[in-house]
């Protein structure tokens, strides 16, 4: 009696998968899932989406009255609004995103705990999902931008790309780490909350970065270069060169001095993406860890 061998290519092992690749095999699945986060967020709310520009506002016209009123960055700093805001927006997405993707997994734990699905969709859910409410946030920006004088060229949108590229697969890498551990050990959250609060002092948002090169000297060189290698701050930096700079006066010597990037700005950028690549592999290796007791810690 001959046995016929059976072609299991077809068929997946249950709990095996491929990590972030499986993301675009669900595609539906994400889709779901974004519907659902941008559904809640504002259900049984009265003002609804208006809250996307709410919080902001706030938050701008705070460090605005504080920062540039109180301690004169608008003297020192031409547009200081535009300078601001244009930061803001990056940490402002940087902050929502890391702390969605850190309660994805036990925000979706129903459906951990029942179904066998890939694991990742939920943290890639909510980045894309901090995403769509950073949105408002940068249509304010660039109506204030073009009210100024901004135009639309392939470089600054270039520039604006370039940013994002490197802020989103950041703050995965970084928010899948958060995401796994948070299952286990809910510490991961207030360490998550400690990470916001320096995120907004971390980058140059509220002050520029030749005040902190100001005081670069000797071996303090190296903690500028990490600093300057952060990829929000390198996303920072290229959102100001994209809708700030454009509208600052050429003929004022100063302030095109203070629109330029820094030294070695070329060498920053590329440890900023080893870093994040470095990041998103660490997090991945550190999610499937994680991922196999999901159901049991929930």
């Amino acid at each position: 009696m001959t046995t016929t061998a059976i072609d299991k290519t077809a068929f997946d092992t249950p709990g095996q998968g491929r990590g972030l690749l499986d993301i675009f095999r669900h595609r539906y699945l994400l889709k779901l899932l974004i519907g659902k986060a941008t559904s809640l967020r504002y259900r049984n709310s009265v003002m609804g989406w208006l809250w996307s520009y709410a919080r902001p506002t706030v938050q701008f016209l705070l460090y605005y009255v504080v920062m540039g009123e109180l301690l004169g960055m608008h003297k020192n700093v031409p547009y200081f609004p535009i300078y601001l805001f244009s930061g803001l927006v990056v940490v402002n997405f940087f902050n929502e995103a890391i702390g969605s993707l850190t309660g994805s997994i036990v925000g979706n734990k129903a459906l951990v705990r029942k179904i066998y699905l890939p694991r990742e969709l939920f943290p890639v859910a909510a980045l894309i999902s901090a995403f769509v409410n950073f949105l408002p946030q940068l249509a304010v920006l660039v109506i204030v931008c073009v009210f100024n004088g901004w135009v639309p060229t392939f470089g600054n949108i270039g520039l604006f790309l370039g940013g994002m590229a490197i802020v989103m697969p950041f703050v995965l890498g970084l928010g899948l780490i958060f995401a796994a551990v948070n299952v286990r050990f809910r510490d991961a959250q207030n360490v998550v909350e400690i990470i916001r609060t320096i995120a907004t002092w971390s980058s140059p948002v509220l002050y520029t970065w030749q005040q902190v090169y100001a005081h670069v000297h000797g071996w303090h060189v190296i903690f500028f270069d990490i600093y300057m290698s952060n990829p929000v701050t390198v996303a920072v930096l290229m959102f100001h060169k994209a809708f700030w700079a454009p509208i600052v006066p050429a003929d004022d010597p100063k302030a095109l001095a203070q629109v330029q990037f820094p030294p070695n700005f070329a060498a920053y950028i590329i440890g900023g993406v080893i870093m994040t690549v470095l990041l998103l592999m660490l997090g991945q290796l550190i999610f499937r860890r994680f991922e196999r007791t999901f159901a049991q810690d929930l």
